[in-house]
């Protein structure tokens, strides 16, 4: 494809949207379409949702949908929020890119969509989906509107990242980082568990790849080739940090405890939150792989999460 092809991405002022532009501004056009129209260095025009239908043309090639409402693990956010903004609002982008000239469209699902939990011992693109809460149950809604109105014509992929980080990341890999910074023990040492990640420069890559090669139009688990325990997470914080890891076994009945007490006065180790760092949630990226033809992610869990970190410290 032609490197200079019009691109616009929806949510360009989120942290993905912010790390595509850093890393496509030099190859593509790119317009984006946000809450607020502000200028961004690296795109020629941003639009609000408020005027786009009206003023925008359709001069777009490629629709890179990241626009989402995130999974609040506070639980204060009311339900059809993540309807209005998950679902309908991807199938007016949608409905949008259908009536245009463009060839190719990216929907920014979630691994959320299909699972809330990994039942066996990893999650492929094949589960039926059973995904619980409106977060999920929201991106879900709006995958079955694509996939019931899919064009032969065209390229349409579903991507299901799961957790996505690096610089400028906020959330649970945070919380990890405050914990040590200061001084305070990991409790949670008892939980042996492992989950996947998504680098933002293996999600950078990927995308890329997307919009290069003639890819099948499909859905694709998206993550980094390893998976790794919270409790590596704590020791790569610390090792960053030049801090020895002080990591506790704690009774994982009296944390549970805990966290109950946590949801109950909203304390920061809550009992979703408890769940979100000690699951077992490893995804298997075998199928955008393949699809891309290669056999590994230019960048390793380990060192795309030392990246993540390091931008803490400094």
């Amino acid at each position: 494809m032609n490197e200079k092809h019009n691109i616009l991405i929806t949510g360009i002022h989120g942290f993905v949207g912010g790390n595509l532009v850093n890393s496509f501004k030099s190859k593509y056009n790119l317009y984006g379409l946000d809450i607020v129209s502000t200028l961004k260095d690296g795109v020629i025009t941003t639009y609000s949702w408020d005027n786009f239908f009206i003023d925008s043309s359709s001069s777009f090639d490629i629709i890179i949908h990241l626009a989402g409402k995130a999974h609040d693990v506070k639980n204060i956010t009311d339900r059809e929020s993540y309807f209005q903004i998950n679902t309908i609002l991807t199938q007016k982008i949608y409905d949008f890119f259908l009536q245009s000239k463009a060839q190719k469209f990216i929907f920014f699902s979630s691994v959320k969509a299909a699972a809330d939990k990994v039942v066996g011992d990893i999650l492929k693109e094949d589960v039926v989906p059973a995904p619980v809460g409106p977060y999920g149950e929201s991106k879900i809604k709006a995958e079955e509107y694509i996939l019931s109105n899919l064009s032969t014509e065209k390229n349409i992929y579903i991507l299901r990242p799961c957790m996505v980080h690096g610089p400028g990341n906020k959330g649970n890999l945070n919380l990890l980082y405050n914990i040590v910074k200061k001084g305070l023990p990991w409790p949670l040492g008892a939980f042996e568990n492992k989950r996947s990640f998504t680098s933002i420069d293996n999600l950078c890559y990927i995308i890329d790849n997307l919009l290069t090669k003639n890819i099948k139009s499909g859905i694709y688990n998206i993550g980094d080739d390893e998976a790794l325990s919270t409790n590596e997470l704590i020791e790569i914080i610390c090792y960053e940090m030049g801090k020895n890891p002080r990591i506790w076994k704690l009774n994982k009945s009296f944390m549970k405890f805990c966290a109950r007490i946590g949801t109950f006065v909203r304390l920061p180790l809550n009992t979703e939150r408890l769940y979100k760092l000690t699951e077992n949630y490893v995804v298997s990226n075998n199928k955008i792989k393949n699809a891309l033809g290669i056999k590994k992610l230019p960048v390793t869990a380990k060192d795309g999460l030392t990246k993540t970190i390091k931008s803490f410290v400094g």
